[in-house]
């Protein structure tokens, strides 16, 4: 791909949820919307060239797509017979108002609407706001191109059914809807660093997507202090991306990382927004999870990193957000700062009073972590058959590896659990 299209094909890409965003707020209709929208992003990738872009590209792709949303309404109003969809829309000018105002707020609190399952929130986001394509997103999950596309269509129906406005007013709860979003985009960004299933242990094309839209958010709402927090975490989080795996694809603990090979820049611009994002009040989960990654992030070696501070940390963040996974975290960190024997305590206790071994969000990574931790003890006929657990509730080949090869180790190598 030469440089120009690169150039056109990023243009595009931008622009495409404003040009959604401007139809949906002009006709309603998101379904029609989006087709429209896919229209004129064809009809530019087509005709433009790299020295031919139009002087003001939103205007026109605005311009193509309110024609073929027009030619939408028109057919769905001949077909259903609703002559008020027709008038409408022979009423609208010739030539659609293209205004300034930024529609990408609206539109991914509409993505994320209350009336749709977490999973086709993220799928309509991924569309609709990250214009990857129904085959894209459906390979990033792991299910047939079919099936992602049903889903697509049926939460574009349910939004439809719902009434959702797309422009917030005061009767709508703001705050609710952008933590929506933010929880949106914190599962894209964790399904991208760590992939459900798969031979890569990674999917960069989610990462930066997640990265992309939550900057997007940030500029949007930069007083916001919990989305400043979440773009914080994902930077800080993905800065350690190059050094997770070897060339051959094996997953490498955090303890023997080369942190050379760290993103540094990435690091230096997550711990000023997480340290921007630290005003008084109370502290979200977010901004709570960016400061634990900035002590990872800016410790020089691993015998420098504060985990006294970090389980203190993962304390506070179970208090705010009680989940199976952040006490996992806090076991972890409690094994570097107090030692095996209480984290093993710890993980018993915490074990017996919520299920961790055998609930599903967690069920995985429980056995993964006692098995480290049983290894590191010496107990290591326990530990194998707790690596081996961990091996089998997990479909990431990369995982599956680095735990059975772990299950053949002799106790000797007492890395702590990643």
């Amino acid at each position: 791909m030469t440089n120009g299209s690169t150039a056109i094909e990023d243009l595009l890409r931008r622009e495409a949820p404003q040009v959604l965003g401007a139809l949906v707020r002009r006709f309603g209709h998101f379904d029609l919307a989006e087709e429209a929208t896919q229209d004129a992003l064809v009809a530019a990738s087509r005709q433009w060239a790299a020295d031919s872009i139009p002087e003001h590209p939103r205007g026109w792709l605005i311009r193509v797509a309110y024609r073929r949303m027009v030619d939408g309404l028109r057919a769905e109003s001949a077909a259903r017979r609703r002559e008020d969809q027709y008038v409408l829309a022979e009423t609208l000018p010739e030539r659609s108002p293209v205004s300034d105002q930024d529609d990408s707020l609206n539109l991914l609190m509409l993505c994320c609407h209350s009336s749709l399952s977490f999973g086709s929130r993220v799928a309509l986001t991924l569309r609709a706001v990250g214009g990857l394509t129904t085959s894209e997103i459906a390979h990033a999950y792991g299910v047939t191109e079919q099936t992602m596309a049903v889903r697509i269509s049926r939460a574009k129906q349910r939004i439809r059914k719902s009434g959702a406005r797309f422009e917030a007013t005061a009767d709508n709860d703001v705050e609710e809807r952008i933590s929506a979003v933010m929880r949106v985009l914190y599962l894209i960004f964790n399904e991208g660093y760590t992939a459900t299933a798969g031979r890569s242990l990674t999917r960069t094309d989610l990462t930066a997507e997640a990265i992309r839209l939550t900057r997007l958010l940030h500029e949007l709402v930069p007083e916001h202090v919990e989305s400043t927090g979440l773009l914080a975490l994902m930077l800080l989080t993905d800065s350690r991306r190059a050094s997770r795996s070897t060339p051959d694809g094996d997953l490498i603990p955090l303890a023997q990382q080369d942190r050379s090979r760290w993103d540094h820049a990435m690091i230096a611009e997550g711990t000023e927004l997480a340290r921007s994002a630290w005003r008084e009040g109370s502290i979200g989960a977010y901004r709570l999870q960016a400061a634990i990654a900035a002590l990872h992030a800016t410790a020089p070696t691993p015998a420098h990193t504060d985990w006294q501070q970090i389980a203190a940390l993962y304390l506070a963040l179970e208090h705010v957000e009680p989940a199976g996974p952040v006490m996992l975290s806090r076991i972890v960190a409690v094994a570097h700062a107090y030692g095996t024997r209480p984290a093993l305590e710890l993980l018993d206790r915490l074990d017996q009073e919520h299920g961790l071994l055998q609930h599903p969000l967690t069920r995985q990574r429980a056995h993964a972590i006692r098995a480290h931790l049983l290894d590191t003890a010496g107990d290591a006929a326990d530990a194998r058959t707790d690596f081996l657990a961990a091996a089998e509730l997990t479909q990431n080949e990369t995982e599956i590896r680095y735990l059975s090869q772990r299950a053949r180790r002799r106790p000797s190598d007492t890395t702590k659990p990643r």
